[in-house]
């Protein structure tokens, strides 16, 4: 098809993220494909890059134009989008070509499959540009024929993203295989490296990976026990130094048992008796004149020193614990020479009758 003009349309391409060693190269192509020039765009894998398209009609007429890819590369790392079809005289247009690489893509098999025994780091890409001209007789705005005015090759750079190579001199950054190595050197040390910024929870009993608490409840002279639960020693190694220190007093025994049954201390309920864990110490001196109530504190035959009740009021949350366990905390807290009576309450489950 012969035309009776000549379009002019000027097409510059630029990467928004090149290698380290290039600086930002900007192409201008004009009325043909015959010149061109290499281009080169980084892409780190889960992270978006992007081809800057600026497109600019210099002729004295409408032009309509369209946008195309490809490449070597899988399809659905490219997309772009021309809302603008038509071009008036003298308009400029931005539009960007957005790629973004899977980011897993080191980590997925498939790509070393086949025949292939290393996997493919580099990619070509072609931008094409072309004028659509419509045909006499027919319709106006229905395409018939294009016009390529320009294209540019990207080479497309897969490369994990790399913090190390901010330490190095600009020199080594300019050298892509100095960039590849130091990658196997921080593969190497960067899960140590996170482990040294993380490390105070690899100290905190309640964050710290279950190999490591047995470590910890040494470090605080603690005694692991297998009828606990791991979240249950969690709680205890975290609060071994308090209990050490409220160890053979009311509130420490108290807490030991919160920390067990996980039922609330109730600090804000004033009265003993109506709390979750109730502790009561019973103090009776047997009959005594002018000084014993009778049927309040007097007892014949004299009272129980050093005794204390212990009254548990379960909930549904605490529904299932071990009397035995109960039993073994309480001995392990309270002074020798005292005794004491164990009470367990079962929760109170209403029933909707039928």
């Amino acid at each position: 098809m012969t035309l009776s003009y000549t379009p002019s349309l000027t097409l510059q391409a630029t990467s928004t993220h090149i290698p380290e060693a290039l600086a930002t190269v900007t192409i201008s192509l004009s009325g043909g494909p015959d010149e061109q020039a290499s281009n080169q765009l980084l892409l780190h894998p889960g992270e978006p890059s992007a081809i800057a398209i600026h497109v600019e009609n210099h002729s004295d007429r409408p032009l309509r134009w369209s946008l195309e890819t490809k490449g070597d590369f899988p399809s659905e790392w490219c997309q772009w989008q021309v809302d603008v079809p038509v071009l008036a005289f003298q308009q400029r247009l931005d539009r960007t070509i957005e790629f973004q690489v899977p980011h897993d893509f080191f980590e997925r098999s498939e790509e070393l499959g086949g025949d292939r025994s290393h996997l493919q780091l580099n990619y070509q890409s072609e931008v094409f540009v072309y004028i659509e001209h419509e045909a006499d007789g027919k319709p106006e705005g229905t395409p018939t024929s294009r016009q390529l005015v320009g294209y540019q090759v990207f080479t497309l750079h897969v490369r994990p993203p790399s913090p190390y190579l901010n330490f190095l001199p600009a020199l080594y950054r300019e050298n892509d295989f100095i960039g590849r190595f130091l990658a196997i050197i921080e593969q190497a040390f960067d899960p140590v490296v996170q482990t040294m910024d993380q490390m105070w929870a690899y100290l905190d009993p309640l964050t710290a990976p279950e190999a490591l608490l047995p470590f910890l409840a040494h470090w605080v002279g603690w005694t692991t026990d297998t009828q606990w639960t791991v979240q249950q020693q969690r709680r205890l190694i975290r609060h071994a130094v308090t209990l050490y220190r409220w160890h053979g007093t009311r509130q420490g025994l108290r807490f030991y048992l919160h920390l067990y049954t996980g039922l609330p201390l109730d600090e804000h309920v004033k009265k003993e008796s109506e709390k979750h864990i109730c502790i009561e110490e019973v103090f009776s001196y047997g009959f005594v004149v002018n000084q014993a109530a009778i049927g309040e504190d007097a007892m014949l035959g004299g009272g129980r020193p050093y005794h204390f009740i212990v009254r548990l009021r379960l909930n549904e949350r605490a529904s299932h614990i071990h009397e035995d366990l109960i039993r073994k905390i309480i001995d392990s807290q309270k002074p020798a020479f005292c005794t004491y009576d164990l009470y367990i309450e079962q929760p109170t489950i209403c029933t909707v009758p039928n």
